[in-house]
């Protein structure tokens, strides 16, 4: 009854949706993790803003990698800023998500001859990409900035491509190392997103906060990978049993058809010779029947 499973055709299916359950299964854990990620992350920056702001210098240090427990920290830091190392970091978009412009960072020379890159904010590219947009200079004197601390940007981490040949004074990625290899002056690892003061006209547009209240749709997606994940199998069983139930109506419908042929067959021939037997009554009486007498 089921030696069709046996077949090419069969064969091939029942292997597909073996391979199919496994990688479904691991794309909804895959989900369920970046869920999980997405939720832990949330915590660690509303944590991370609610902190009481501190100086920069006690979270970041020439050469070191920011831990990402303090991440999104609110950091303080004040000195003079050294604009005639100012770069803009290209393809960035503004508050609205769509605008494309740059970020101007500034570096900050604290006290003691160290610096800190700033993260001024956002301006707009304008339509001459490969000229240093118009930037509205940055304070004089003596400043006090603060702002969120964050990681120093990477190819890896971030995925923008540290692409080289840039036109003067423009970047990809912001990284106090190399910023270190330009200035000649020590930088603090990391840098800082700047929060207050607010610039005349709000530009450049200081960055916003980052958003720690959505959780995206990850979870829903893992839920909707194991559901067909478990769609698979039943799938295969309501395939099986209406083959099973097709093919068993097909040899049904074959058996009833031979059936009636071979019915038919007897009937013809039961008439076929009745016929016969009738022309030899009939002959045979008129073999009996006597001839009329002559006059």
């Amino acid at each position: 009854m089921y030696r069709f499973l046996l077949s090419r055709q069969w064969v091939i299916l029942t292997l597909v949706g073996l391979v199919l359950i496994p990688v479904m299964i691991k794309l909804g854990y895959w989900q369920l993790h970046r869920h999980q990620h997405k939720v832990a992350q949330n915590a660690l920056i509303a944590r991370s803003l609610a902190d009481d702001p501190v100086p920069v210098t006690t979270l970041a240090a020439p050469g070191r990698e920011l831990p990402r427990r303090d991440m999104w920290r609110t950091v303080t830091a004040t000195g003079t800023y050294d604009t005639a190392h100012e770069v803009v970091v290209r393809q960035r978009t503004a508050a609205d998500e769509q605008s494309i412009g740059y970020y101007v960072v500034t570096p900050l020379v604290l006290g003691d001859g160290r610096g800190v890159l700033i993260n001024r904010g956002w301006v707009s590219a304008g339509n001459d990409l490969t000229k240093f947009p118009d930037v509205p200079a940055a304070p004089r004197g003596k400043v006090t900035v603060t702002g969120r601390m964050m990681a120093d940007e990477t190819t890896a981490a971030s995925g923008i491509k540290d692409t080289k040949g840039l036109p003067a004074r423009q970047v990809m990625l912001i990284n106090s190392s190399e910023q270190t290899k330009r200035t000649g002056r020590p930088m603090l690892g990391g840098y800082i997103e700047q929060t207050t003061p607010k610039s005349p006209g709000n530009i450049p547009e200081l960055v916003p906060e980052p958003d720690h209240d959505s959780i995206g749709p990850h979870m829903a997606y893992a839920i909707q990978w194991w559901l067909f994940a478990a769609a698979v199998p039943v799938g295969w069983i309501v395939l099986v049993r209406r083959e099973r139930r097709d093919r068993a109506a097909a040899a049904k419908e074959a058996q009833e058809a031979r059936e009636a042929g071979a019915t038919a067959a007897a009937g013809d021939g039961g008439r076929t010779a009745e016929p016969a037997g009738s022309g030899e009554t009939e002959a045979a009486g008129d073999e009996a029947t006597p001839a009329p007498a002559g006059p």
